[in-house]
């Protein structure tokens, strides 16, 4: 049996075996006729170009009298269009002289007829064939008889009779070591009839144009154009004596897989002289390994059959450990995650709870009567203490980042006061260093607007901080749009100059100085505020849409990111270099937590930065809009600090630099005032003669230049002049005297501008600040009075320095405080009936933690009310005289981790205050469950 499958194995081997030789040989064949037929083409080509310039010869030298014709010319002509002619080494033409014309030709030539061997006179002779035009390359040709070698001259004589392109042997060609053949063509002076005999093309022979051909470059350009993955060796024979042929390209030696050659004939044209190539590959073809597979293939198909089960068993029984294993190690993941939650909690809980301590008691330090080194002490040991909360809540909130922990609030508010207010925390440092910091919000914005105010506050501090601490002159602007009309704008092709620069050194930006994003200049600024019809085509969603994404970017004029960090900027802890730590100061933390929190809003941070230019920061938002019967509640509130006694009134603003002027006039424009922008006094002064606005605001660069604000008072009548007000970022002493004396208001409006500010200043100007800001002090006091006095508020911590900070901070707003030391205790105290009217809960106690205690109080309270309403239903109870119980308990927890609103939510509490709180903290919290008294609100 194995004898008779050997016996077909071997069978269909050689089958299959013959099938794979007869393919070789054709693949050689195709091969070698492909490479005969394009060295045809190419050799046809060039000798289609010899032809024409014998054609160009024969009309310009001989149909023209005098000729046109020259050796110059010819050099010339033949040098320049060498590129058609690409594999000739040169080309000459050589005219037929017969030998009575021999001592007039060389007389006009001026040289004799030399033989091609030694360059000597040539003999006596019946015709000579001297070479008069020649290319550069083969000018040492110049006379010489082409008649002289026997070769040659048999060549010539056949040409001239035949009327065809004659090829020569191969030989070596001058300068080369390649072989080549010369080309002749014979020049007629006359038009020859297509049935010419022999002597008729004999006597109208002039000369003869030749060419020398270098065939193995032909050959060997051939082969790089067509180069394969199999190789060949091509060889080119000159086969016209069959007995002797010679080579002209390729080895004489022998050499390759002789088993198998292919001839291709090759025709140049010439039917005297024949040429072939041959073909060989140079490996012998392979074994056919299709035959010995297919002969083995029974038994590699039960090989793999039975390999193919066991390695599917094993892989099963693999695949059954490995999950078992994925099982223990998720297991032990999620108890490391439990572990490092329980761990930041801990953690946050030991370093929040002494820290409340010292910054509760440096707040109570502050109120006492203390020297003026004695304040410097604490309020700057207060100030480091703030600084290392900040940076353990930066680590906490990356932390609840990676544990998807982090919660987004959905509450209305308005975005304009939020980031005045973070301007107001950077305004002093941006003073001391001379720096515009400005922000502009579109009309467009909504006012008021849904979403979480608190990390859209985080973001835009985190971003202003690091301008801040990175710009050390120029500017630093907040912009915020719509994010569809700033993408319609940007991508809007440029109105003006690139760039937005005027000039080589003026910029259209805040400051004038250059900005990294060249798209943040006037020219595209000035469509974003436009107030008419926007003029770029926007997509946007219908009107009914509840939802709006704004576009908010940060721009400064600092010392830039270099480009080797900037695709690390968003990685936590990490810096543009090991020394911006030490220089600066941060944990390069901040922008990695505001990447998270902007993608949680919906939207994406990028930023463009140039290094020693500046950086732009630019993200997304998504909010929603509010409800229109919310928006006109929460408009009045937010509204209530801006006063409206300016409306209606006119201002002048002089600024040359457009995009301030336009910061200036938005802040104008919240408080109601009519802004009319001019960039000199001058046109200040013919504005005045149209109509006079109340106030004149003036930049202090402005101000400082050639034109005179005298010049203001001079035009009108002094009672009736407007107010003369100076804006600036910062002013010495000598400016200040020297601004009072040029008529400008005492009260100066410092930079940045808000509209709080503004209007605080405006109100000294105009007579009214000092009653107005006394009347807001006392009816912010009363109002805290108001809300808390009387109040009994429940204090409930394990820790007596937290329960004296809170004591101590709610007994500053007239509330009365009673404290308890766990959560046992706080259950007596609020056994119903009882008369608190809030209570403060620490969550981590022994004994008892306060979401159990705060169950147990809504428990109580609970059955309280039931009881009341079943009184109530059978009449055994007045329901005019009871009340339903539901005591206000807020958290106060250091655990910030897991110490949700929502967790507290489902213990029963209304809310909570991280540790260490403020004054304010207590306050915020507490207040919205008390109304204030009608006569406290005067």
């Amino acid at each position: 049996m194995d004898y008779c499958f050997g016996f077909v194995a071997v069978h269909v081997y050689r089958c299959i075996d013959a099938g794979h030789q007869q393919r070789i040989q054709e693949g050689l064949v195709s091969m070698c006729d492909q490479r005969a037929r394009m060295l045809q083409d190419q050799f046809s080509v060039c000798v289609n170009h010899v032809h024409a310039l014998a054609v160009l010869v024969s009309t310009f030298h001989y149909y023209k009298n005098p000729s046109v014709i020259d050796q110059e010319t010819f050099a010339e002509y033949t040098a320049r269009t060498a590129f058609e002619r690409p594999l000739m080494s040169g080309v000459a033409y050589a005219q037929r002289v017969l030998d009575s014309q021999r001592i007039d030709f060389e007389s006009q030539h001026g040289g004799t007829i030399r033989t091609m061997a030694n360059k000597e006179p040539s003999p006596h002779r019946d015709e000579y064939a001297p070479v008069i035009f020649s290319q550069e390359t083969v000018s040492y040709l110049d006379l010489v008889d082409m008649m002289s070698g026997e070769e040659d001259r048999e060549n010539i004589l056949r040409a001239r009779s035949t009327g065809k392109a004659v090829l020569t042997g191969p030989f070596n060609l001058l300068g080369s070591h390649h072989l080549g053949v010369v080309l002749t063509i014979p020049v007629y002076k006359s038009k020859l009839p297509p049935n010419a005999s022999v002597r008729d093309r004999i006597e109208a022979t002039v000369g003869y144009l030749g060419g020398a051909f270098d065939v193995e470059s032909l050959v060997e350009n051939l082969l790089g154009q067509l180069a394969g993955n199999q190789e060949i060796i091509v060889k080119v024979y000159d086969v016209t004596n069959m007995s002797d042929p010679l080579i002209m390209y390729g080895r004489q030696a022998q050499y390759g897989d002789l088993s198998r050659v292919w001839i291709s004939p090759l025709d140049f044209g010439d039917p005297f002289r024949k040429h072939q190539m041959t073909c060989r590959y140079l490996h012998k073809a392979p074994i056919s390994w299709t035959a010995m597979a297919t002969a083995f293939l029974g038994y590699v198909i039960v090989f793999l059959a039975g390999y193919m089960f066991y390695t599917g068993a094993i892989h099963i029984v693999q695949v059954e450990d490995d999950f078992h294993k994925m099982e223990r190690l998720k297991v032990l993941a999620e108890a490391a995650d439990v572990t490092k939650s329980q761990f930041l909690a801990t953690v946050s809980h030991e370093i929040r709870t002494p820290m409340n301590g010292i910054l509760g008691m440096l707040a109570l330090l502050l109120d006492t009567d203390l020297s003026s080194t004695q304040r410097d002490y604490a309020q700057t040991a207060q100030a480091c203490g703030r600084a290392l909360i900040a940076l353990i809540n930066e680590v906490l909130d990356r932390a609840k980042i990676e544990a998807g922990k982090m919660e987004l609030e959905d509450v209305p508010f308005g975005l304009r006061s939020i980031i005045d207010d973070v301007l107001s925390l950077f305004s002093e440092k941006s003073r001391n260093k001379g720096l515009e910091l400005a922000v502009f919000v579109s009309d467009k914005v909504p006012q008021i607007v849904m979403g979480d105010p608190g990390r859209f506050r985080q973001v835009i501090t985190n971003l202003v901080g690091n301008s801040v601490k990175f710009t050390a002159q120029g500017h630093i602007f907040v912009q915020v749009h719509l994010a569809e009309h700033s993408k319609a704008v940007q991508d809007a092709k440029p109105d003006s100059c690139l760039n937005g620069r005027s000039n080589c050194c003026n910029f259209k930006t805040l400051s004038g100085r250059e900005a990294a994003d060249d798209r943040n200049n006037w020219d595209k600024f000035k469509h974003l505020i436009a107030d008419e019809e926007f003029p770029f085509q926007v997509l946007t969603s219908d009107g009914s849409s509840q939802n709006v994404s704004l576009m908010v970017s940060v721009e400064d004029t600092g010392t830039g990111i270099p480009l080797h960090a900037q695709k690390l900027m968003f990685m936590p802890f990490m810096q543009a270099d090991s020394s911006t730590s030490r220089r600066y100061g941060g944990t390069g933390i901040g922008l990695s937590i505001s990447k998270c929190l902007v993608e949680l809003m919906g939207g994406q941070i990028s930023f463009i930065s140039r290094p020693q230019i500046g950086s732009t920061f630019s993200f997304t938002a998504n909010f929603k809009r509010c409800e229109k019967n919310l928006v006109t509640d929460l408009k009045r509130s937010l509204y209530d600090d801006l006063p409206t006694a300016f409306k209606g009134l006119k201002a002048t603003v002089v600024d040359t630099k457009p995009i301030r002027a336009a910061v200036t006039r938005y802040h104008l424009k919240r408080l109601g005032v009519l802004v009319e922008v001019v960039t000199s006094i001058r046109t200040a002064v013919l504005v005045l003669g149209s109509g006079q606005p109340d106030m004149v605001l003036v930049e202090k660069d402005v101000w400082l230049s050639s034109d005179d604000v005298s010049s203001i008072r001079a035009f009108v009548p002094a009672l009736k002049s407007p107010k003369m007000i100076l804006l600036a970022t910062n002013i010495t002493g000598d400016e200040f005297d020297k601004a009072k004396a040029a008529g400008f208001s005492d009260t100066l409006i410092m930079k940045p501008l808000r509209a709080s500010m503004v209007a605080a200043c405006l109100h000294q100007v105009f007579g009214t600040g000092k009653k107005a800001e006394q009347g807001r002090v006392m009816a912010n006091g009363s109002v805290f009075r108001g809300l808390l006095c009387g109040k009994k508020i429940l204090v409930v911590d394990d820790n007596r320095v937290n329960l004296r900070v809170a004591a101590g901070a709610l007994k500053k707003f007239g509330a009365e405080v009673e404290c308890a030391a766990s959560g046992k205790a706080a259950l007596e105290l609020l056994q119903i009936p009882h008369g608190f009217d809030a209570c403060f809960m620490d969550i981590q106690m022994p004994e008892m933690d306060g979401f159990e205690a705060t169950r147990q109080i809504r428990l109580m309270e609970s059955q309280t009310n039931e009881q009341q309403m079943i009184g109530s239903i059978d009449g055994s109870r007045d329901t005019r005289t009871t009340s339903h119980w539901h005591l206000p308990v807020l958290a106060m927890t250091a655990d910030v981790i897991h110490a949700t609103f929502e967790v507290c939510q489902k213990s029963g509490m209304d809310g909570y205050v991280s540790k260490p709180f403020q004054e304010e903290n207590l306050y915020q919290a507490v207040a919205k469950f008390f109304e204030s008294k009608p006569s406290t609100i005067m």
